[in-house]
């Protein structure tokens, strides 16, 4: 039994009590993820080093630690508001008189549903995932290394759209891992956790920042490791689920992700998506059977129509030894397939000759 998605850690811990081998959290991994002061706090307490931070449930108390504290800083929603992206504010003033301005507004048109929130200092470098799998006492091999864009437009401009597109690499060794997840392998096992966890770090000079966890399949990174995993996936979850020690059979190289989407994304409005995108054709010029992850499309007599009222129609994947082979490959695929309205990042994977070139000098690779 696979449970794909957060806070369904109570009934999946249940299952394995019953005996059924099961792919998904635990109520420790749930919190880990649903309560980012929680999530930091046990990387704390395993002696992983975190960024300052503090949580609030008062408006004017932010406010006033700001001021009382000036400093750039990221604030983010904390428990059932955290997915609402567009509340998630990445300061620019070194004083943090944007983040005040932000409090304020969030208070008149938000108030009491941002019933808690976290400031956390803000530091730059170069933003990447760490993620593995877990099989219950320990992680398995090779670990994923994730670098996503979670921006609309290129060149991380517009409003958050939770992802985009993503770029990755598959590794047996990671420093970045060895300084994160493998740290926590004692509390996993403990908790008998059983499935995919992934940790969102900043890393510069200075050292590893991890920002917080998701514990579960990420979307569309799940979608993307499918590309580069060569083994079928529905028995390497099986060996997973089953406690097996092994490792997972996946391409050298990179493997790279785009999302093809359509309006209203990544807003939620019936009325345009009925205008523009309800029931549009998606057509492929040659036939295609790698590369192509269907998202809310029916099939109607043979044809796929957009469905669902998101816009998120298809991820398309490429893979590649290099990573700007990966990207002609995944774009090449795009321009394979039409879809009126349809809209997309053209500069997914760009940042890697940029990023790599930091990560090696910082000894990160």
């Amino acid at each position: 039994m696979i449970f794909d998605y957060i806070g369904w850690g109570k009934e999946a811990e249940e299952l394995r009590h019953a005996g059924k081998h099961v792919i998904g959290g635990c109520e420790y991994s749930d919190k880990l993820e649903l309560d980012r002061s929680f999530g930091q706090e046990e990387l704390k307490k395993n002696k992983i080093k975190i960024l300052n931070y503090k949580e609030f449930t008062s408006y004017q108390e932010a406010i006033e630690y700001v001021q009382n504290n000036p400093h750039s800083y990221v604030l983010k929603p904390s428990g059932k508001m955290q997915d609402y992206k567009q509340l998630l504010f990445v300061g620019k003033e070194d004083d943090g008189n944007d983040i005040i301005r932000v409090l304020k507004a969030y208070e008149k048109t938000w108030g009491s549903d941002l019933e808690v929130f976290q400031l956390q200092r803000k530091v730059n470098g170069v933003e990447v995932s760490v993620a593995a799998f877990f099989n219950g006492t320990q992680f398995i091999k090779p670990y994923n290394i994730t670098f996503e864009h979670k921006k609309l437009f290129p060149k991380e401009l517009g409003v958050s759209t939770g992802e985009m597109g993503t770029s990755m690499f598959w590794t047996e060794e990671s420093p970045l891992f060895n300084a994160t997840l493998l740290k926590l392998e004692n509390e996993l096992k403990k908790h008998h956790f059983v499935g995919h966890i992934d940790v969102n770090c900043i890393v510069n000079g200075n050292g590893i920042y991890p920002l917080e966890f998701t514990t579960r399949f990420g979307y569309p990174q799940i979608f993307i490791q499918q590309a580069g995993i060569t083994e079928p996936i529905g028995m390497m979850l099986y060996k997973i689920a089953t406690g097996l020690e092994f490792k997972i059979q996946v391409k050298k190289g990179f493997q790279i992700g785009a999302y093809m989407v359509v309006p209203p994304f990544p807003f939620q409005d019936k009325k345009s998506f009925e205008m523009f995108s309800k029931d549009a054709i998606v057509i492929l010029r040659k036939p295609m059977k790698e590369g192509i992850h269907i998202q809310d499309l029916k099939n109607i007599n043979g044809e796929w129509l957009i469905t669902g009222d998101t816009g998120a129609a298809l991820l398309i994947s490429g893979t590649g030894t290099t990573m700007k082979e990966a990207q002609k490959v995944m774009y090449n695929r795009i321009n394979n397939v039409l879809i009126n309205s349809s809209y997309y990042r053209t500069d997914i994977g760009d940042r890697w000759s940029e990023d790599s070139d930091k990560l090696w000098a910082w000894g990160y690779l």
